[in-house]
This record gives structure tokens, C-alpha cells and sequence, in this order.
């Protein structure tokens, strides 16, 4: 008896150890901040250094071009960037993987490649650099296409961004991605819709455990191509089903090539909701709090209506629709890598026949 109360008083001692060290927010280790602290502050020899120095004043300059408030007191520079850095990584972040949004733009005005020294202005030296430190912490930073410097989570391959906001004006580069994945999006099958393009979406959007059933297992699936969770900020986990058409969805009364009758979908959804998922991380049998219908073409507004029409009051709050538009927009705002079948492979260059 003896050994089981001191069995639950330590288990109990490290789970608040682990609940506090989450509020404390995220933690580098000082050897990592004292070296992203000297890349800040340049202190490198001039002739060898690959970032800009900056005084006591370049350095209030530098975090107000964060967004910050932080102003330089006059201690030693590198040791006071180094305790700013720790109170930003104490800011509250979306989960382990992403660091706060404060700490990315740190990164991406460090890396401003306007501010490239002693090599070109992708910053290759600079960069490996500042992946020899943030790999201690799991983490490598990378230029995307817009040329702007962002975090990834080496394990899960998370991309610290800011919140994706899909309604915003797109910029030339997003634009074309855009039409790139529309054109893959023609001619995907729907497995390739849900591991090319649901699944590392879902993934950035912060979902976890998120499980696809295959072909093997289609008979099982009981109504779900997909089942996540995600674990909102109060600790709560709410639990979603995911029933995925590649093509358009509509009410017309008979499916036609290319096209799902949303009828054909309402007994997959009314299974979805009232069939139980396992998760293996708390041993437990669990309902489907939310249903996503997913469908890479359009979702007409009669599909919706009929749908709602037919699910009462309480399943009707439960279902969650996204359409090709929906899927388009939160791609390309969330900065995620195309699938490798939806980039053009460049055609070599005709040089005419030759002279023989």
C-alpha cells in the first residue's frame, strides 16, 4: 500500500511538473539562446560574420521591427537579447511544435535577406548557421518562396506561421500556387486528396492523430475516410470525422461522372456520428464530436440545404463543410509545400536540330 501511495504521489508530482513547465510556455536551452542572441547582436569578427552588427540602439530598433516593446537597457547586448528571447518564447504558442508567433518573426527579421553580409542574399552561410542552433531544439528555419525565412518542427514538419487568414488579397507567388493546385485538383484521386493534400493541411492547422483509413480498411471505416483531434487551449480535446468526394457535391437525383450526390453521403455522416473512434493515447472508445464533408469540387448551396433539412437541430450543429475554395485558400495562406505531382517539371530547353 506504502508503494502505491508513493507511486501516485509521484506520478501526480510529475504531471504538475509537466503542467506548469506548458504554462512557463516554450523552452530553449541557454546555450541555444546565447547563440542566437550573438547572431542578433553580430558579434562576430567583421571580415567573418554573415549578420549585421547592432549597437544598443540597433537592437531596440530591431525588436520594434518585430512588434515588440522591448527597448535595450544598456547591460551587455548579447546576454540581454538572450533573457528578451527567453521572455518571447514564454509567450503563449498553439502547441509544442510551434513556437510563438513573436519568436517566427524574430527569425524572419534576423533573416531579412536585404540584410545578407559577406555572401548572397539567400543567406546560405547565415542560415546553416542558425540551424546549428535550433537543431538542439528540434527546429530548422528555411526560405519559402516568398523569400521570407519561417520555422519548421523537424519531428512533425509543422510550419510556425502566423494564423492563416484565407480572405486576405493574395500575392503574385500565392496566386500561382494557387492555379497549380487547382490543376492537380482536376485530376487527383481521392486517396491522393487525402494524403497529398488533407493530411499535411490538417496537420499545420494544428489537428493531431490524424488517421486515414485505406483501402484495406474501407469496410471498417464506418462512414470516416479520416478521423483527428484536436486539443483546444483550455486542455479540452474535441474528436472529428472526415467523409472526403473528389469531385463536385450536389442534389441532383442521380450521381453523374464527376459528380457525388450528397444523398449518397447522409447515411456515411448519420454512421460517422454515432459510431465510436479508439484512441490509443487514453485507451478509450470515443463519439465524433464534428463532421467535416470535404470534397475537392464544389459543395452546391442545394447539397447544404438538403443535408440540413434531413439531420435533426443537434447533428445538423455538427456538420462542418469545406469545398475546393476553402481547400485553395487555406493552403496557400498556411505557406504549405505543393505536392510534388501538382509542380510542372521544367521542359528542357529546344535547341534546334543539329548541324549533322
Amino acid at each position: 500500500m506504502r508503494q502505491c501511495t508513493l507511486w501516485r504521489t509521484s506520478t501526480a508530482h510529475n504531471n504538475m511538473k509537466k503542467i506548469r513547465a506548458g504554462c512557463l510556455g516554450m523552452q530553449f536551452k541557454q546555450r541555444t539562446l546565447m547563440q542566437i542572441a550573438d547572431m542578433i547582436c553580430g558579434n562576430f569578427e567583421d571580415k567573418d560574420s554573415y549578420f549585421r552588427y547592432r549597437s544598443s540602439t540597433y537592437l531596440t530598433e530591431f525588436f520594434y521591427d518585430c512588434d515588440t516593446d522591448y527597448r535595450h537597457d544598456g547591460s551587455t547586448r548579447n546576454y540581454w537579447v538572450a533573457e528578451t528571447l527567453k521572455q518571447i518564447l514564454a509567450e503563449p504558442h498553439p502547441g509544442p511544435s510551434v513556437p510563438p508567433e513573436t519568436f517566427g518573426r524574430v527569425i524572419k527579421t534576423l533573416m531579412d535577406q536585404s540584410d545578407a553580409k559577406n555572401e548572397d542574399s539567400d543567406r546560405p552561410n547565415a542560415l546553416e548557421m542558425l540551424n546549428g542552433a535550433l537543431a538542439r531544439e528540434g527546429f530548422e528555419a528555411f526560405y519559402a518562396e516568398d523569400r521570407q525565412c519561417y520555422l519548421r518542427h523537424v519531428a512533425t514538419n509543422t510550419i510556425a506561421t502566423a494564423g492563416p487568414n484565407p480572405h486576405r488579397p493574395f500575392s503574385a507567388t500565392e496566386l500561382k500556387r494557387r492555379e497549380q493546385l487547382t490543376a492537380y485538383l482536376e485530376s487527383v484521386s481521392e486517396d491522393a486528396l487525402i494524403e497529398d493534400v488533407l493530411l499535411p493541411l490538417f496537420r499545420q492547422l494544428g489537428f493531431h492523430r490524424i488517421t486515414a483509413a485505406g483501402h484495406r480498411d474501407k469496410q471498417l471505416e464506418y462512414g470516416k475516410d479520416v478521423w483527428m483531434k484536436y486539443t483546444l487551449p483550455t486542455q479540452h480535446v474535441l474528436y472529428f470525422g472526415m467523409q472526403v468526394k473528389k469531385g463536385k457535391l450536389d442534389a441532383a437525383g442521380v450521381s453523374k461522372a464527376q459528380t457525388a450526390n450528397v444523398a449518397e453521403i447522409l447515411n456515411q455522416v448519420t454512421m460517422m456520428l454515432g459510431h465510436e473512434v479508439f484512441d490509443p493515447e487514453i485507451g478509450k472508445r470515443v463519439l465524433v464530436d464534428h463532421a467535416f464533408i470535404v470534397a475537392g469540387g464544389e459543395i452546391t448551396k442545394a447539397a447544404r440545404n438538403w443535408l440540413g433539412n434531413k439531420l435533426d437541430a443537434s447533428k445538423r450543429s455538427q456538420i462542418l463543410f469545406m469545398d475546393r475554395d476553402d481547400l485553395l485558400n487555406l493552403y496557400v495562406v498556411t505557406n504549405l509545400p505543393l505536392p510534388t505531382a501538382a509542380v510542372p517539371t521544367a521542359t528542357p530547353p529546344d535547341d534546334g536540330d543539329l548541324p549533322f
